[in-house]
């Protein structure tokens, strides 16, 4: 018994150094190395200051930004998730339609049924960072009001969308995408 035990207490010891030491350092090093700006999580300078991370969505709700899809943790990371709201649930029902209300109402569209999911449903993990190409075009209109464009600012914020428009992963994983932050701080940018 005791031999058995002083074994296991190696055994311990050897799997907590491997595993809670090596290997994470490790990892940490070789992604430091490989992938220095992921691993420090993607984050955004602008004027010597982080603004923020590429890898997580923020709440816009000005009319001269575009809008984030919404979240359902307030864009919060840390306790990032969904609503764990199902099909069947009414709550989710208005949710749902009370956003695609404020979203046409505001980019004057008359149709609701033409508004991407993602303006209407939340992620999963609430911090979903981007929206497709033709919910950016949908709320085109509304910011060149908003910011009084003139054609060639219209023009430019059209050819902006289409720049920064994201294809799938290796062309098949995923779906055509616009990170909203990056297209807003661009958006900032436009003379």
């Amino acid at each position: 018994m005791k031999k058995q035990t002083l074994i296991a207490l190696k055994i311990l010891g050897v799997m907590t150094v491997l595993t809670g030491i090596i290997y994470p350092l490790l990892l940490t090093g070789l992604a430091q190395f490989a992938f220095p700006a992921k691993a420090n999580g993607s984050l955004i300078w602008k004027d010597d200051r982080i603004t923020g991370s590429a890898l997580i969505g923020q709440k816009f709700d000005s009319s001269i930004y575009f809008w984030s899809r919404p979240s359902a943790v307030d864009y919060n990371p840390l306790p990032s998730g969904g609503s764990n709201l199902g099909p069947t649930s009414d709550q989710l029902k208005e949710l749902v339609a009370n956003r695609a209300s404020i979203f046409a109402n505001e980019n004057l569209l008359s149709d609701t049924n033409a508004i991407p999911k993602e303006m209407v449903f939340a992620s999963a993990s609430g911090l979903d960072p981007h929206i497709s190409p033709e919910a950016a075009m949908l709320q085109l209109d509304r910011i060149a009001r908003a910011r009084n464009f003139s054609e060639v600012q219209r023009k430019q914020l059209l050819q902006l969308i289409h720049s920064r428009t994201e294809e799938p992963q290796f062309f098949i994983f995923g779906e055509r995408r616009i990170n909203v932050f990056e297209l807003n701080l661009d958006l900032d940018n436009l003379r």
